[in-house]
């Protein structure tokens, strides 16, 4: 399975990153293009091919992963949709924003269109731990499983559709960033309240890892837990509240509705 990976930025790099270090990806299938050598330097030295032009890129791929800004999206298929195979080969958009009507009118060849998917991955793709959602459009059973796989080794996937899309970015995609927003507060808080700034930081990224591994292991509600710490009259329970006070969960929905605007 050759996967070449149009598009070395932040997000492209960091996929290719979780790729080359997955144990069911031979690194040698996987090729990575972009306009400048510099970003590519570092995935040649994980055994990845490397590359300047992007058909080059794509021609002997089996699937064609377009992760460039949705401004270069129609650019970049427009130069590599001469040389690509509807029938044997996919093409994968992980640009937001772009609709699939959008995508096949750029593909076309007459009558014929690819299988396309919108993937949407989160930056932590880079260390196989992605919330990524897949939209299959146009595609067949046999070919969306082959593309679930691929994501499941690099984190945990969510089949939906292109309405939900907009939700799972927001909530997955930008939401690792609202996730980073809040280390830094609890650090700094950390920080005031006596600790070195390295320490905070610590003590707060194993204290949410803590969190999410409980809920992942007894699939309690968050409230569940919560209720099982907040003893009447204590400590946390009054932090919980002067947080609410605050809009703590108010500006948390609010934040994820505004990345649908």
């Amino acid at each position: 399975m050759k996967i070449s990976i149009i598009g070395a930025g932040a997000m492209g790099g960091a996929f290719a990153e979780g790729l080359l270090k997955s144990e069911s990806i031979n690194a040698a299938d996987v090729t990575v293009a972009n306009p400048h050598t510099d970003k590519l330097e570092k995935f040649a030295s994980l055994g990845a091919s490397i590359t300047t032009d992007n058909k080059v890129a794509a021609i002997d791929a089996d699937i064609v992963a377009i992760v460039v800004k949705p401004w270069l999206v129609e650019k970049v298929i427009e130069e590599i949709k001469p040389i690509l195979d509807y029938k044997k080969q996919i093409i994968i958009n992980m640009a937001a924003a772009i609709s699939s009507a959008q995508l096949f009118e750029w593909a076309a060849k007459g009558e014929e269109k690819p299988a396309i998917f919108q993937i949407i991955p989160n930056i932590a793709i880079a260390v196989k731990a992605s919330m990524t959602f897949i939209v299959p459009c146009n595609a067949s059973d046999e070919q969306t499983n082959m593309v679930k796989g691929i994501f499941d080794n690099v984190g945990q996937t969510y089949l939906t559709d292109e309405q939900h899309l907009g939700a799972g970015t927001t909530l997955a995609s930008c939401g690792i960033a609202y996730a980073m927003r809040y280390f830094r507060a609890a650090s700094e808080g950390g920080v005031e309240l006596g600790f070195k700034a390295d320490i905070a930081k610590d003590i707060v990224l194993q204290t949410v890892k803590g969190a999410v591994e409980l809920l992942q292991a007894n699939g309690n509600h968050p409230e569940a837990e919560i209720d099982k710490v907040t003893t009447p009259g204590g400590l946390t329970i009054k932090g919980l509240n002067e947080m609410e006070h605050a809009g703590f969960t108010s500006a948390v929905i609010r934040g994820l509705k505004a990345g649908l605007k």
